[in-house]
């Protein structure tokens, strides 16, 4: 008895050691496992105020908020959205170590920073605890960044909208009248419905207008479409409402805004001298002007290549004005070869993404060379000469080599300048994407490691104490 007593004495004793080396090691985990999580588990309470926004047209957009905190912030950003942007443009902010304090940034909009008036943006503040920590995030703030140079009056049709501070309402009207039906009559050829609504700026003087559209803009630009803000600006004095160019101005910039809705993708946007063609053509056709123009360019061998006119037209005054006239020309070509539904169907092709052959092949059954080949031909122009990076001639194979020698340099283009990859279209706002904080490089290991580790070590430690508690009974 007394010698099974004392057996029976041993494996309590055993045992209650072993409870307690395991929940020695059990408390040494949950310690690891505190630091090596992540931190949001930790994280501060985090309280923001209402977000404050304050515009000073030309100028700047200060943005500000309170925020309290329990405990220092690891860092502050904050995310503005763009029209038109992939994502939020992102600003690092700087903060202090106080549990509460006002946060602010400038967006500076002077020079290379200008937006065009009526942009809309969006504006979210985001607090981390820690690095890695989930953010806390404000209450997103809207603004609407306006023209308050002027008294805008407003008159409102049936998807534009007229703002003017000069001249009559009799002025605004016959605008409005024109606006409204370039949308109506562009949308039943592309068919496209028009719903989202279109705010039309009539700015009376060059100085104002100038300020509107920013330092960039060219002197002969009378109109400029903002597809991104779907705003419209035109310079129309109250004494030229009945010239002739208003009924032109006002319809080719509107095409181009109903021409963005039909094509709109993820992908790409069509080439330019496409756009400007249809935006010529349909307000105001393929003129006496533009002929004389392009057959000047055919006489001297000056005429541009489409691709040449796939971005950005050139800036010298004479050079732009050949490169609207040959692309309405060739618009006009492409019309009267094949007809309007096939016009149509060219832009429903560019609204998938397709490339410039695979868009021309899918309407018409001839990629963009073939195309060009047969406008230069009704023209009686030869294929413009390329200019620019050409394929370097073959070398000599070194000594021993065999096999023929490569025809161009690996990675040039070859071929018909009309086959070469497309040219990329307009872009949004470049816009910064958020960085994720839990991918950031660092010097310690990474959590998962130490948590298999902290893991080995409980089932080594573990099997030991099971052994050690076989061979205590075997004895």
């Amino acid at each position: 008895m007394n010698s099974r007593a004392r057996e029976l004495g041993g494996h309590r004793s055993y045992g209650a050691r072993a409870r307690a080396t395991l929940l020695s090691l059990l408390a040494i985990g949950t310690i690891l496992v505190a630091l090596v999580a992540p931190a949001g588990a930790l994280a501060a309470d985090v309280t923001f105020g209402t977000p404050a926004v304050k515009t000073t047209y030309g100028e700047s957009i200060q943005f500000s908020v309170e925020v309290t905190s329990s405990a220092p912030l690891a860092r502050v950003e904050l995310r503005l959205g763009f029209p038109g942007a992939l994502g939020p443009f992102i600003v690092d902010v700087p903060v202090g170590a106080g549990k509460t304090q006002t946060l602010r940034y400038q967006l500076d909009l002077g020079g290379a920073g200008h937006i065009a008036p009526n942009t809309r943006l969006s504006a979210t503040w985001a607090a981390f605890t820690a690095v890695g920590a989930t953010p806390v995030l404000s209450r997103t703030e809207a603004v609407r960044y306006s023209d308050t140079t002027q008294d805008w009056k407003t008159l409102k049709g049936d998807i534009v909208t007229v703002h003017w501070y000069a001249g009559s309402e009799a002025f605004a009207k016959k605008a409005l009248r024109i606006g409204d039906n370039a949308v109506r009559d562009t949308s039943k050829l592309l068919g496209v419905t028009e719903t989202e609504p279109i705010d039309f700026f009539i700015y009376g003087d060059e100085t104002a207008f100038r300020a509107a559209l920013g330092p960039g803009t060219r002197e002969n630009v009378g109109g400029q479409a903002h597809s991104d803000i779907r705003t419209l600006f035109a310079l129309i004095t109250p004494d030229a409402i009945n010239d002739p160019w208003v009924g032109i101005v006002i319809p080719h910039e509107l095409t181009h805004l109903v021409f963005d809705t039909a094509v709109s993708n993820p992908y790409r946007f069509p080439p330019r001298w496409f756009n400007e063609g249809l935006a010529v053509y349909l307000s105001e056709g393929y003129g006496p002007g533009d002929r004389n123009r392009v057959a000047d360019a055919v006489r001297s061998k000056d005429l541009l290549p489409l691709l040449a006119l796939s971005g950005q037209f050139p800036t010298d005054p004479d050079k732009t004005s050949l490169a609207y006239a040959e692309a309405v020309s060739a618009i006009d070509y492409l019309v009267r070869t094949n007809d309007e539904a096939s016009l149509v169907n060219l832009v429903l092709a560019y609204k998938e993404g397709l490339t410039d052959d695979e868009a021309f092949t899918k309407a018409l059954g001839v990629d963009l060379a073939a195309f060009q080949a047969g406008w230069l031909g009704e023209l009686g122009a030869s294929a413009p000469e390329q200019f620019g990076p050409h394929p370097a001639p073959a070398g000599p194979l070194p000594s021993g080599w065999s096999g023929p020698a490569p025809t161009s340099a690996p990675g040039t283009a070859t071929g018909d300048p009309g086959a070469a990859t497309d040219a990329p279209g307009p872009t949004a706002d470049e816009s910064a994407a958020p960085v994720d904080e839990g991918q950031a490089g660092s010097g310690g290991a990474s959590p998962l490691l130490l948590l298999a580790a902290l893991g080995l070590v409980v089932l080594v430690v573990a099997g030991g104490l099971v052994v050690a508690r076989r061979r205590g009974g075997a004895a």
